[in-house]
């Protein structure tokens, strides 16, 4: 063992402290090359993380920078930088410590290039750009150690990808560099693993002990929750009474959209005026730094949430964690469920509130999950060359370089391991010239070839252009929301172009909790006033709706095979009954379609629980088809589990509609022209540095990037169709908006055994779906009462009663 050095000792024991076995196991192997740590929320992961540089640092020997730490979340750096100056300012210990973000002033980041801190915390996108300066390797000259946090979260996205290759190029400048994970939350630990380590090299996995499990159930409410919607309105007085009960509440949501509305109902409940917050990504910053810092100091008793807050800030008297909406992915909910008591050894409390019926037996299913610490997650497949077209410029940036070596530093990487050299030198001539079609223009000629071989900037000058855009997070178009003054009033946070252009004067919306009134646009700004009224007209954000996991979905599928379920409340287990006696149950081994007659019109619902996206992209798919087989659909609508098309002619067979063939060719020429495909080139344009969403002048509109884009795509398509970017983009479209790969294991899944009901009437299980078509923003009591109306007439239609 590792000693702990005696001024250690007497701190842990002033505190009352003793090393936990994991952190006296990180210090033990401070010289393992690569070292992933998973530990419970609360475990002391990230002291345990830190131990070995703070004991090494503690001599005062070490000049410059020694350890690196990144992070996911800004709000998360800062919160680390204030726990680590509690041991190294009670210990004394001449350590300076500082952080790097995107809110860090520009001429300390100037200094810490020059004169760099023994600790720095940043993002991945902070430390893209710290290695894209002539500079780099004095600035990581004697660095020693890197720790990711939450490298979980990082290795489910882009910003993952890109970090991995940066570490890259500092193994390169530092090749003894140590590199360490953090996670609570990890369904594959040697998946994550052998994305942390330098490949080929191995990555040891210390498991620390994963504590009590989590006191989670459903939330019980008098009320049954409503057939469709998101809001779970029905759960408002049930959770008030929960927050009176605990010091402090966490109320998570998977929309913007439905945090924003559950606060306002929240707070129009609230007799007692308990000081409740929210905090999600579209409010402003200064407003969400305030929400944090009443939270740690105790001042709130609740706070609405999104994901914004799933990661490993400590708040300290957190003692209950409530997802309203259910949870669509296991580790997500662990994750979240981890907030509340963020204590070692103690379990962590959590309550499941299901926003509508079908939600009830998808909470139980994670409920379930939970409990057998069964987590989900789905692989990502290879590196994305997007993202390395753009660290081939922040290379260049940084100086001449060596494609071979470069290449080869690039393999080191787990995900672009298996990357061809042909693939990589097709993204180094993108990044040299744009490609066949683009070559003839000077601003996508950016590299040259010298006469030594190597290859630099061709105008060294786009290197502050390249910066400027560094990153992968793809922001959606959105524009700032003040208060009306003649100088600019207050920020609230910034609302979707494609909303802001719906407003008229006169309309109200909810921000920040509170509501306001649109008065009008101003230099891209939507300016409003304060408003009174009780209810707002529309909602603030559409959101980003996440698909339910693929083992979530299967474990649904598994629960329709049981006989019964008396786990499920009364109201849900009659519901699925029901639908049993009517019709059947999906099953995991086959594909339920139900054909039937409503309201003049004929209906088909496929049962393909293949997630939303994949769902939506089957609607699109099937309705080709069926056009072309004479069945004149209408339209359709997609949840998580099913497709509900509509039209004049009813569904007899279905095995020519899933000819896999025939849906993929239909996909491909469905794509070439769709919105689609063009969102997803214009994101994946702006990672590879074709499309500069940031100049030195100005920040382009959504509107002005859009338009860029879709000329260079058309372009393109028509005299490039084999280009470098239209390849990523079919790609992307294909594994993430359209989600055809679920498409193509449901129907592996089920093979020919496909069962198609034809029924005289809508069913239990397809009635809910009816209400997702017509469901529109609606104000006033009538038509709420009409609407009411519907859903009663919908449900007595299939045999249902409230």
């Amino acid at each position: 063992m590792a000693p702990l050095p005696d001024l250690f000792k007497t701190w842990f024991a002033k505190r009352g402290w003793s090393l936990h076995p994991h952190q006296q196991a990180m210090l033990d192997r401070s010289t393992d090359s690569a070292l992933l740590l998973i530990a419970p929320t609360g475990g002391g992961k990230t002291l345990a993380g830190f131990l070995p540089t703070l004991v090494d640092l503690a001599d005062g020997k070490h000049q410059g920078l020694h350890t690196l730490y990144i992070s996911p979340l800004k709000a998360l750096a800062a919160d680390i930088k204030r726990n680590l100056r509690t041991p190294v300012d009670e210990m004394r210990l001449p350590i300076r410590i500082e952080d790097r973000t995107g809110d860090t002033p520009a001429s300390r980041k100037k200094r810490q290039r020059a004169d760099p801190p023994h600790i720095l915390l940043t993002t991945p996108e902070s430390l893209a750009l710290l290695t894209s300066y002539e500079d780099a390797a004095r600035t990581f000259e004697g660095l020693k150690r890197v720790v990711v946090d939450e490298i979980h979260a990082l290795s489910e996205s882009k910003r993952g990808d890109q970090l991995m290759l940066a570490l890259s190029r500092l193994q390169s400048i530092c090749p003894g560099l140590k590199r360490v994970g953090l996670s609570a939350t990890v369904e594959d630990p040697a998946a994550i693993a052998s994305l942390l380590a330098r490949h080929p090299d191995p990555c040891d996995i210390l498991l620390a002990d994963p504590g009590p499990d989590p006191d989670i159930a459903m939330l019980e409410t008098p009320q049954a929750p409503p057939w469709a919607g998101g809001g779970a309105a029905y759960a408002i007085a049930a959770v008030m009474d929960q927050i009176r009960q605990h010091n402090t509440t966490l109320i998570f949501h998977n929309t913007r959209a439905q945090a924003e509305i559950f606060f306002h109902n929240l707070w129009l409940a609230n007799d007692d005026a308990l000081p409740i917050g929210i905090h999600h990504g579209s409010l402003d910053r200064q407003q969400r730094a305030r929400v944090e810092g009443a939270m740690q100091r105790g001042e709130l008793r609740a706070i609405v949430c999104t994901g914004s807050l799933d990661l490993g800030i400590d708040w300290g008297d957190v003692d209950l964690v409530i997802q309203v909406g259910a949870p669509k992915n296991v580790k997500r909910l662990v994750q979240r469920i981890g907030r509340a008591n963020h204590r070692y050894n103690a379990p962590s409390k959590a309550l499941l509130v299901p926003a509508n019926r079908f939600e009830v037996v998808e909470c139980l299913a994670a409920l379930q999950a939970a409990f057998a610490h069964d987590l989900d997650g789905d692989s990502r497949g290879p590196g994305p060359r997007d993202v390395l077209c753009q660290h081939i410029l922040i290379r260049a940036c940084a100086g001449p370089f060596d494609a071979s070596e470069l290449y080869t530093e690039v393999i080191t990487t787990g995900a672009y391991a298996k990357l061809s050299r042909e693939d990589f030198d097709a993204c180094l001539n993108f990044c040299a010239t744009g490609g066949y079609a683009l070559r003839a223009y000077d601003q996508w000629q950016r590299l040259l070839q010298r006469p030594d071989g190597q290859w630099q900037l061709r105008d060294p000058r786009a290197s502050q252009l390249i910066r400027m855009n560094i990153g992968t997070i793809q922001d959606s178009d959105t524009l700032k929301v003040r208060m009306k003054r003649a100088r600019g009033g207050k920020p609230l946070g910034e609302v979707e172009e494609g909303f802001a252009a719906s407003l008229s004067p006169g309309d109200t919306f909810l921000i920040g909790g509170q509501i306001v009134r649109f008065e009008g646009l101003r230099d891209m700004t939507v300016e409003v006033s304060r408003h009174k009224g009780r209810k707002p007209k529309v909602a603030v954000f559409s959101g980003t709706k996440f698909a339910t996991s693929t083992q979530l979905s299967q474990r649904i599928l598994a629960m329709f095979a049981q006989d019964d379920w008396p786990e499920l409340p009364d109201h849900t287990r009659n519901w699925l009954h029901l639908q049993r006696q009517m019709s059947e149950l999906p099953r995991a081994n086959s594909l339920l379609i139900e054909s039937f007659p409503h309201d003049g019109r004929e209906h088909a619902c496929i049962y393909g629980f293949a997630g939303r996206n994949a769902q939506q992209t089957l609607g699109l798919l099937l309705t080709k088809r069926m056009e072309e087989l004479g069945l004149a659909p209408l339209g359709f609508v997609a949840t998580d589990y099913a497709t509900l098309i509509w039209g004049l002619e009813p569904l007899i067979s279905a095995g020519p509609l899933f000819d896999i063939k025939a849906l993929r060719d239909g996909l491909d020429t469905w794509l070439m022209g769709n919105a689609v495909m063009k969102r997803t080139f214009r994101a994946s344009a702006s990672i590879a540095g074709l499309i500069q969403r940031n100049t030195p002048r100005s920040r382009k509109s959504g509107r002005q990037a859009t338009m860029s884009s879709d000329i260079i795509y058309d372009t393109l398509a028509k005299y490039d169709p084999d280009h470098l970017l239209l390849d990523i983009t079919r790609q992307e479209a294909m594994r993430g908006l359209v989600d055809f790969g679920r498409i193509e294991e449901m129907i592996a899944r089920v093979g020919p055994r496909i069962n198609l009901q034809r029924l005289p009437r809508v069913t239990p299980l397809a009635a809910p779906l009816f209400l997702e078509v017509g469901r529109t923003p609606v104000a006033g009591a009538a038509q709420e009462r009409l609407l009411a109306e519907e859903t009663e007439r919908l449900m007595q239609a299939a045999g249902l009663a409230n």
